[in-house]
């Protein structure tokens, strides 16, 4: 009697199926229309996210575009100044406005994302300081 009830807890169990993953990020390239800032912006959020579905990966174009025009902005203003000569005076620069708009656009895309949160990491422990204690 006690054999066929070894038998039967032997026949019960199943092999489980694992699969190996490696700590590579995510090699999904980035879209061909996005310039050196909507790269690096992709580049470094799927190297700590994942995102597989079409509207999320929508929406990162999106805000990685966003990323592209803020650039252009920051360089554009850089050039002309924060503020530009009118026949009525000083005003602020006009692209001021649109590079705010622009810089909310990103952060609220981000959370709408959930990509707002600091991502888990395989290191145990906390993370190691930058200041040192004299």
């Amino acid at each position: 009697m006690g054999e066929n009830i070894r038998a039967r807890e032997f026949a019960v169990t199943k092999r489980t199926a694992f699969t190996l993953v490696d700590g590579t990020p995510n090699p999904s390239p980035p879209p061909t229309s996005l310039g050196a800032a909507g790269v690096k912006l992709w580049q470094s959020l799927l190297a700590d996210f994942v995102i597989d579905d079409a509207g999320g990966r929508e929406m990162l174009t999106r805000i990685c575009e966003a990323a592209d025009s803020l650039a252009e902005y920051d360089a554009e203003i850089a050039r002309d100044g924060t503020t530009i000569k009118t026949r009525n005076g000083l005003k602020d620069h006009p692209l001021l406005k649109h590079r705010l708009a622009t810089q909310s656009f990103i952060v609220r895309s981000l959370h709408r994302l959930g990509l707002d949160i600091e991502p888990t990491r395989n290191t145990v422990g906390r993370p190691p300081s930058n200041q040192r204690k004299s």
